[in-house]
């Protein structure tokens, strides 16, 4: 595994590792506010690394090892470190996003421009995450968020020191207007837990229908599982891990 560093738009560092490999590589996006090395980027390196495939991960600008301040970036801009990682590793084998909880969102929105993206698998997805959080949290914070234009997803320690600008809700609503317009057919598995109370099974299900009444033919595979969000046991890895692999 080799660390990179790549320069975003505005000059700031994306850090990363990679490691080369044969066949296949699988680029890995994190979720919101998760750096890059957790339980299962680590299970899928050494997946990986047992196939002789390669894999690659990174940080988001403003997180993590990445340089830049968070508060600096939105979603567009975390969807162009995606494009940048991507174009780095182009010229090698091809290539399998696997994307966890927002970090899917941002896989399934790359994909569509990314035509040497052959796969995808969503864990998670947390599609329109914060268009769909402005719509479920109170008028009061609501209001506050909407004309302070800053707002942390939630007082929980994990959350509050991480404000969001309200750019991010209208970001994500735009993307999400467009989602279903002319979807690239690219193989796409959505692995979702049934008892998910953080990123709701029904999102998933609900972004399949409308996809599959789009495109009746689009090539997805739909997976219910039991377990929670974070489907991180050993029995989901390993099950996530096969997911990822069965090519091989």
């Amino acid at each position: 595994m080799q660390s990179f560093e790549l320069l975003g738009a505005d000059g700031k560092r994306i850090r990363g590792d990679h490691a080369d490999g044969i066949d296949r590589q699988i680029l890995f996006i994190t979720g919101f506010l998760s750096k890059r090395w957790g339980n299962k980027s680590k299970a899928l390196a050494q997946w990986c690394q047992e196939k002789g495939w390669g894999f690659c991960c990174y940080d988001v600008r403003g997180f993590g090892d990445s340089e830049g301040q968070f508060t600096d970036y939105t979603l567009s801009d975390w969807i162009a470190d995606a494009q940048t990682v991507l174009e780095s590793v182009k010229s090698g084998p091809p290539i399998t996003i696997v994307g966890n909880s927002l970090g899917s969102w941002i896989a399934w929105l790359v994909a569509q421009g990314f035509p040497i993206v052959e796969e995808l698998i969503l864990v998670a997805p947390a599609f329109n995450m914060m268009g769909q959080r402005a719509k479920t949290i109170s008028q009061d914070r609501l209001h506050d968020w909407h004309t302070a234009g800053w707002m942390p997803w939630d007082d929980d320690p994990l959350h509050k020191d991480w404000p969001l600008s309200w750019k991010w809700v209208e970001e994500s609503e735009a993307y999400w207007a467009k989602t279903f317009n002319y979807p690239c057919p690219v193989k796409t598995t959505i692995l979702h837990g049934l008892q998910d109370t953080v990123i709701l099974p029904e999102g998933s299900k609900s972004f399949a229908d409308e996809l599959l009444r789009c495109d009746p033919n689009f090539p997805l595979d739909l997976r219910l599982i039991p377990g929670d969000h974070r489907l991180s046991g050993p029995e989901h890895l390993d099950l996530f891990c096969r997911l990822v692999m069965r090519k091989a």
